[in-house]
């Protein structure tokens, strides 16, 4: 490893423009993770979305790139894209798991590390937390037109119905002659609580503190 002609595996690899200055070398074989369902366990494997990466190509080695496909962010390189992050060691992947998800490794001190989440919002892990580099595949699944009523119906997803063509004792916005408007001045869940926009986290949790800066309204 110590020639600039030397011969690296590379697992999982960033774009050249955010991997750390190292040791140039030939890519030899390239890996992807695949999505998997466990039967026994019902749980799925999230699938990464593969780097635009062809073998014999030339890479440059990262102090995490190199071998290993998760890792705890004391071995990842500042700027790292990373997805399936751990907020408690040992409990699993819990952030950026959906589709197209990934966040960014921007610091890392003490025994904190600062990400950058996909909702925008800054905050503090545990550095000896794990994480896997890259992104979430399945990246347009937002733009995929699924067509008809029927389509949506495999998918588990029933029909929604407005509640202002509820009657009264359904939905807060029901009732009223014809095309009447809900009669609020602010959008109500059928429960009567505010909708559309309310913060629902609770006051004073003790993880307010690992918060930097909260997403955007």
């Amino acid at each position: 490893m110590g020639s600039m002609d030397s011969i690296v595996v590379v697992k999982v690899v960033m774009p050249e423009e955010s991997l750390p200055q190292g040791i140039e070398g030939e890519a030899i074989s390239v890996y992807t993770v695949k999505s998997i369902f466990d039967e026994m366990k019902k749980t799925y494997t999230v699938e990464s979305k593969p780097y635009a990466l062809e073998e014999a190509c030339t890479v440059w080695e990262g102090v995490l790139i190199d071998q290993k496909e998760e890792s705890t962010s004391t071995d990842m390189p500042l700027g790292t894209a990373i997805h399936k992050i751990e907020i408690t060691l040992g409990k699993g992947g819990q952030l950026a798991r959906a589709a197209g998800a990934v966040a960014k490794l921007i610091a890392k001190e003490g025994k904190s590390a600062t990400l950058k989440l996909p909702s925008g919002e800054v905050r503090l892990i545990p550095k000896n937390c794990s994480a896997t580099v890259g992104q979430v595949g399945n990246v347009g699944v937002n733009q995929k037109s699924l067509g008809r009523a029927g389509s949506k119906c495999w998918l588990g997803k029933r029909p929604v119905v407005r509640g202002v063509v509820m009657n009264p004792v359904d939905h807060p916005h029901g009732g009223g002659e014809g095309r009447a408007p809900i009669g609020r001045k602010k959008p109500a869940t059928p429960w009567g609580y505010p909708a559309l926009g309310r913060r629902s986290r609770k006051r004073k949790k003790y993880s307010d503190n690992f918060f930097l800066r909260r997403r955007s309204k």
